[in-house]
């Protein structure tokens, strides 16, 4: 099952390098089911972090196919990524692109780690484009620490609970009845 990312803008006050308490707005990005537990788990998250009252702006959909966060870096770049097909009719290239969210320290990391994150693609790619992003931090929906296992747990119950309904019989799928049993039963109501 792949992620799905929604950015998360949070308006909030903190306290610059020269010590001057200011607004700011950052954008967060959490994996989430839907809008509602995007909202509820940045909630969470930035109550953690943040000590005084925070607000949150925008919830919107994130089109990363993948995040890769590396040691040592801290900031986000978002790498746009063409892959390459070839049409056997047609005899034409066609390009399909994908966007990373990659972690590094500068540009050239950044590439370089988005070169690492794609080593095991079968198939040909280019990188045409990376760019800084203003997301501030990534939240994914199981960090591995303590309480993840609980979190999986309960993931895969909510999984198999969806399973369970998917699997019922079909309503229509109707073996042969004794009918006279059925007419006798309605005449005695």
């Amino acid at each position: 099952m792949s992620a799905i990312w929604y950015e998360c803008k949070v308006k909030y006050r903190k306290i610059d390098e020269n010590g001057v308490q200011k607004v700011t707005t950052e954008p967060y990005l959490v994996d989430a089911i839907s809008y509602t537990e995007a909202e509820r788990r940045i909630n969470e998250e930035m109550a953690a972090y943040v000590s005084e009252e925070f607000k949150i702006t925008n919830i919107k959909f994130a089109n990363y196919a993948e995040i890769h966060p590396f040691e040592n870096a801290d900031r986000w770049f978002k790498s746009k990524v063409s892959l390459v097909a070839y049409d056997e009719e047609s005899g034409k290239e066609r390009k399909t692109s994908i966007y990373l969210l990659v972690q590094a320290n500068d540009v050239k990391e950044a590439y370089d780690n988005t070169i690492h994150a794609m080593k095991n693609t079968m198939g040909d790619y280019t990188i045409p484009a990376i760019s800084e992003s203003p997301i501030m931090d990534v939240f994914p929906y199981f960090s591995g620490e303590e309480g993840a296992m609980e979190q999986l747990e309960k993931f895969n119950a909510i999984k198999a609970s969806k399973l369970e309904v998917n699997e019922m019989e079909d309503p229509l799928d109707i073996e042969e009845v004794d009918t006279e049993v059925i007419m006798e039963e309605d005449m005695e109501m």
